[in-house]
């Protein structure tokens, strides 16, 4: 496997995290509030990886790679050309906090 390059990290992803508010009606509601956008190499799992993640779920599983960032977390979710991919795994390559791999799920029928 080849060394990270700035150039990988070439499209735009937006992390989001979930917020409540209350309605018109005083009840509370869940909603989704941009944190941050960030540029990402984006890669489907392929091999041995899709398999395992396959074995749990029969939904798109994506890797995203971004530079290392505190308080990304498993309560957030990723906006990435008009889907959006709830994040199940967050790896801090190396524990270098350089760069951090994000697997996550896309969410299908979801508003």
């Amino acid at each position: 496997m080849r060394p990270m390059e700035i150039g990988d990290l070439r499209h735009r992803i937006t992390l989001q995290k979930k917020a409540t508010s209350i309605n018109e009606n005083g009840f509370e509601v869940e909603t989704w509030e941009d944190e941050r956008t960030v540029w990402a190499k984006v890669t489907n799992l392929h091999g041995g990886e899709y398999f395992t993640a396959a074995a749990v779920q029969t939904e798109n599983t994506v890797k995203f790679t971004i530079r290392y960032l505190e308080g990304v977390d498993t309560t957030m979710r990723i906006l990435f050309k008009g889907k959006q991919y709830d994040i199940t795994a967050i790896d801090n390559i190396k524990y270098q906090n350089r760069y951090m791999e994000i697997k996550a799920l896309e969410v299908v029928g979801s508003g």
